[in-house]
């Protein structure tokens, strides 16, 4: 039997997946605007400035940190040759698969009072109480901030990295003849021709930052992140809950703008095909090793360290952590995943396909409305998916109020809210993949098909799912990869008695017990990698 679906469907197809998408967000703006609540008065009059400090204290931190982490290796790996140079490329993002959280454990653990450090310390020097020494404490606002940076430096660093890849050498070997030092050139060529590419960076920095909430919930440090947790589950106060996070919208819309404002003027350089295959700077001596000292000391903090220890624990509470609760919230978290990726693929797909048959300049705002939540934390992201999920519930209570048939929470209380918040959250991870497949795919294809008498429906099936394979496959490997690891929403939506990996290690987290867990701990951290994995083999490629 034939299949046939005309423009006019397509469109509608693609505008209620749009409208679906962006509905908590609405919602969410809906509510932050409404009449005063006391909680939120409350928080406002006694909290809630010094949360708002905390969370700009907190960014402003990270974004420093991830400079001066970054920046020194952006430019080493991309302008000089140095002993190590080839691994540390790649090796330098692998930060990037540690939960926060996880690293914050694990650098507690071994910092703390009756950590391996300072007991350690107190044999060597005899001190016996903590009145004999001082010691910092790791449990604090800029503790969190360098836990957070090791994880998110990455970013910047590849992103910078590629920047100046991209830039052209001969500005670099100007400045040379110029008689500019290398660390001259650095501050008067490369940081102001990749100004763009960092601001950028930086805005996707302060954005993961502010979306944490593990690690400041775990280090007791009062941000808006924990603020709405907190609101919502101690005071039940949807609207307070809202009206914290409608700040926090605020937040990501500064920056958002920052960096939109920073790539306006930017002026694009021809690229030099040699940028990959030699160096400007042939470092020897003392500066190559201390390159190579510097790329491994990072490397080792970073991830080495917090690796080996969470090995070590899983070796040494194998018996306990490899258990049935293992595999039963292993396969509650592939199940999640592999619903999520399928929609978030489904929906990708008919809206990127409408885009491309679509008329008029219209044709792009589905896929935008549709995207407008992977932008948001996932503590907001859970109260504005709750917001309309709770009142559709109210509404399906009073309309069977007079049968026998109780539906309770139907939506907002089972494993569809969760579901529905992980496909709202990263569903843009699908939508970007499967629009740069679609690029590839030559427009007389689609005539061809349509010269032959076929329909929309069969040139998607017939010529563009063959051809969209791999881009299909890739978007959901990220999909699934980001709802494997996801948090904050997993914690506020869950239903009743239902766990993921990663709520489960968090739990074990809070009680100071990650060693119970580390088998799932390693695991998180294991499947995290695959994803880079295929990010440095695209840009060995790209190269």
């Amino acid at each position: 039997m034939q299949v046939s679906f005309s423009l006019s469907k397509w469109q509608v197809f693609a505008w209620l997946i749009g409208i679906c998408l962006s509905a908590p967000l609405a919602f969410l703006i809906f509510e932050s605007l409404q009449g005063d609540s006391e909680v939120f008065t409350h928080l406002w009059n006694t909290v809630l400035w010094d949360y708002t400090f905390n969370t700009l204290l907190l960014i402003l931190g990270v974004i420093a940190l991830s400079c001066v982490i970054a920046l020194p290796l952006g430019w080493l790996t991309a302008y000089c040759q140095f002993p190590g140079r080839k691994v540390f490329e790649w090796a330098l993002m692998l930060p990037l698969a540690m939960p926060t959280y996880i690293i914050a454990y694990i650098y507690t653990d071994l910092f703390d009072y009756a950590g391996p450090v300072q007991v350690t310390l107190r044999e060597w020097f005899g001190w016996h109480s903590p009145d004999d020494y001082w010691f910092f404490d790791i449990r604090t606002l800029p503790g969190a901030i360098v836990m957070i940076a090791l994880v998110l430096y990455p970013y910047l660093y590849l992103i910078f990295k590629t920047a100046l890849r991209e830039q052209s050498f001969k500005l670099v070997q100007a400045s040379q003849l110029m008689g500019m030092s290398p660390l001259q050139s650095f501050f008067k060529v490369s940081l102001p021709l990749a100004r763009g590419a960092i601001v950028a960076a930086l805005a996707l920095i302060s954005m993961e930052t502010m979306a944490d909430f593990a690690t400041v919930h775990y280090f007791a440090v009062s941000t808006l992140t924990t603020a709405v947790y907190d609101t919502w589950l101690g005071y039940y106060s949807l609207t307070a809950a809202a009206k914290i996070s409608g700040i926090m919208l605020l937040f990501l819309f500064v920056s958002l703008m920052l960096e939109r404002l920073s790539r306006k003027n930017d002026t694009l350089h021809e690229r030099q095909s040699s940028v990959n295959e030699t160096a400007l700077y042939q470092l020897q001596g003392k500066s190559a090793w201390g390159a190579t000292a510097y790329c491994v000391l990072i490397l080792m903090i970073a991830f080495v360290l917090p690796v080996s220890i969470l090995g070590g624990y899983a070796i040494d509470y194998f018996d306990e952590a490899w258990n049935s609760q293992f595999f039963l919230y292993a396969w509650q978290s592939l199940k999640v995943s592999l619903w999520v990726s399928a929609i978030a693929i489904l929906f990708s797909v008919l809206v990127v396909f409408y885009q491309r048959i679509g008329k008029g300049k219209r044709k792009s705002l589905p896929g935008r409305f549709a995207s407008t939540g992977y932008a948001l934390p996932g503590t907001v992201l859970a109260i504005a998916v709750l917001l309309p999920l709770t009142l559709l519930d109210t509404k399906l209570n009073e309309w069977f109020a007079e049968t026998s048939v109780e539906p309770g929470l139907l939506l907002s209380g089972s494993l569809f809210a969760m579901v529905f918040a992980y496909v709202v959250r990263f569903y843009a991870i699908a939508h970007g993949a499967v629009e740069a497949s679609y690029v590839r795919i030559s427009p007389s294809l689609d005539m061809a098909s349509q010269s032959m008498g076929k329909g929309f429906f069969q040139t998607l099936t017939l010529i563009h799912f063959p051809l969209l394979r791999r881009g299909i496959l890739t978007a959901a490997l990220l999909v699934f990869i980001e709802c494997m690891k996801e948090l904050p929403a997993a914690l506020l939506l869950r239903p009743f008695n239902f766990e993921t990996l990663a709520t489960h290690v968090f739990q074990y987290v809070s009680d100071e017990q990650l060693e119970l867990a580390s088998v799932s701990a390693l695991f998180i951290v294991l499947v995290g990698l695959i994803p880079l994995y295929f990010v440095n083999r695209s840009m060995e490629q790209h190269n």
